[in-house]
């Protein structure tokens, strides 16, 4: 990593986790393999960032903590990439065992449980396709029809965001704003 520590993607450790590793790789991980309007690439960290305030508005009531996990949900992407699910049965090795793997490593680095309850698990991936659904009809081309099918309607009860796909050094300063004020 560009910290100096040395991450051992089998057995990873707490210790070798840095938010600044983190950051840097998700701002240059491109969602919808880089297909998407703009004159950069929707990155994974805006993504996290989008989806942690979707949270938010799907259930106020969470704590930082909460919020916090719903922020790093896509974190070990930072290393292993965004793969789609059908790719990673494809590729043949437990690749989801492997990513929590490093989940629960970056989840026990900054003080959070190393594995979110069910409940959280449910809503974070709630708002995991909220987000697919905007990033699909704002970025990446999807008709709203095709995108209903394949993420569902978003509730009307949310604000609906303004996706503009940011460089690479500001999603990674947007991420680590977002983490700072959460970790606080």
């Amino acid at each position: 990593m560009l910290s100096g520590r040395r991450l051992d993607l089998l057995d990873p450790s707490p210790l070798d986790v840095e938010i600044e590793d983190i950051a840097h790789g998700l701002a240059r991980v491109a969602r919808w393999n880089g297909q998407t309007r703009g004159e950069h690439a929707f990155s994974v960290a805006q993504h996290c960032v989008l989806v942690e305030r979707i949270t938010g508005e799907l259930n106020p009531r969470l704590t930082r903590q909460a919020r916090l996990m719903a922020l790093l949900h896509d974190a070990p992407e930072y290393v292993i990439g965004d793969l789609i699910s059908p790719f990673k049965v494809a590729i043949g090795i437990d690749y989801k065992a492997l990513e929590l793997k490093l989940q629960s490593a970056i989840h026990i680095r900054f003080g959070l449980p190393a594995k979110a309850s069910t409940v959280l698990t449910a809503l974070f991936k709630k708002a995991d396709l909220i987000a697919a659904y905007y990033e699909a009809t704002q970025l990446a081309g999807f008709e709203p029809p095709v995108a209903r099918r394949f993420f569902g309607i978003p509730p009307q009860s949310l604000r609906t965001p303004r996706l503009v796909p940011l460089s690479t050094t500001d999603a990674q300063a947007q991420f680590l704003q977002r983490f700072k004020r959460l970790a606080a």
